[in-house]
């Protein structure tokens, strides 16, 4: 018994020491860990606490009284999204509006960090960045109402195409439904590309000189330093973004297009966020609308784990 319970003590102590280690770091991080308590606590309330919401998608749920007491009515709010004469339309403009800010607003990014970090004047540098990115902190209330005045048929637009000889007749963009998508992928792009290069341009400060210099000394010119250096050592980065824009494919820039879509580019404008912003708050129909943002909730989740698993299997990089 006694050697019994000799043989049992060693075992305990490399999992006392560990708690205490685990106590010790946590004590010595208490400020950085009660700073991330706090975002934790932020998800909580403002993210986790109002799924319990998601309920009102199975009920007829008008706004009125708890939502305990209103009736089920089963999957009857999904068959109405799969019958309404809209929803193709919908679905059309949103992930035309994704996929072609994905395929021109992803890369755009990546190729002005390349170019920006071949700069040698710091000074210069700096304020390229400054400019890019100076239009992120602008709210497209304000940058709508720009839009809207520059393309309007006696914009600045018109006038410098009317002295080019491109067109004959001023044009009012946002009143035709073809113009719609380029005016806001080009518009999305110009607004956030040089804030979303800011990643990519930390993640090649820290890719090492020693790469650069062995690169120079073996014949690699800048534009092969880039290729063979640079963007291998941040396919990481890239990997992990590209993750999170394919998750998101079915948010459209519900704040953007709110500003810039009327009546006139309706058929062209009308995308799932606005669609559910019309049908539950205008129309208050709280259920059908709770149904559609389920629904598309488990879409970019597929689409997440899709991306995620293609990106672990291309280069070992993902999420999970």
């Amino acid at each position: 018994m006694e050697a019994n319970a000799e043989s049992r003590v060693p075992l305990r102590k490399p999992a006392n020491r560990k708690r205490t280690n685990l106590l010790t770091k946590l004590y010595a991080q208490r400020y950085l860990q009660l700073m991330a308590l706090l975002g934790v606590a932020w998800m909580l309330l403002f993210h986790y606490g109002p799924m319990y919401g998601i309920v009102i998608a199975f009920k007829e749920y008008i706004g009125i009284g708890e939502i305990a007491n209103a009736p089920w009515v089963g999957f009857d709010h999904f068959r109405a999204i799969f019958e309404d004469e809209l929803m193709l339309q919908v679905i059309r403009n949103t992930l035309g509006i994704s996929l072609l800010k994905l395929a021109i607003g992803f890369p755009i990014p990546i190729i002005f960090a390349l170019f920006l970090n071949e700069l040698r004047s710091l000074r210069f540098n700096r304020t390229v960045q400054t400019i890019t990115y100076l239009p992120h902190f602008l709210s497209w209330v304000i940058l709508g109402g720009i839009l809207i005045t520059w393309l309007s048929d006696v914009g600045v637009v018109n006038d410098v195409l009317m002295r080019l000889g491109i067109v004959e007749e001023p044009i009012f963009y946002l009143s035709e439904p073809k113009y719609f998508w380029a005016i806001v992928v080009s518009s999305d792009i110009w607004k956030e590309f040089g804030w979303s290069a800011i990643i990519y341009i930390a993640a090649i400060a820290g890719i090492s000189p020693e790469l650069y210099e062995a690169a120079t000394i073996d014949g690699a010119g800048r534009f092969q330093r880039m290729r063979f250096v640079t963007l291998p050592s941040i396919r990481g980065t890239i990997s992990i973004l590209f993750i999170l824009a394919v998750g998101g494919i079915l948010n459209s820039n519900f704040d953007q297009i709110l500003v810039l879509k009327n009546q006139l580019n309706e058929s062209m404008s009308s995308v799932i966020d606005i669609y559910v912003y019309e049908i539950g708050i205008k129309q208050g129909r709280f259920s059908y609308s709770a149904a559609v943002g389920l629904v598309k909730g488990v879409i970019a989740l597929i689409l997440l784990l899709i991306a995620n698993s293609f990106t672990k299997r291309m280069n070992q990089s993902s999420l999970f």
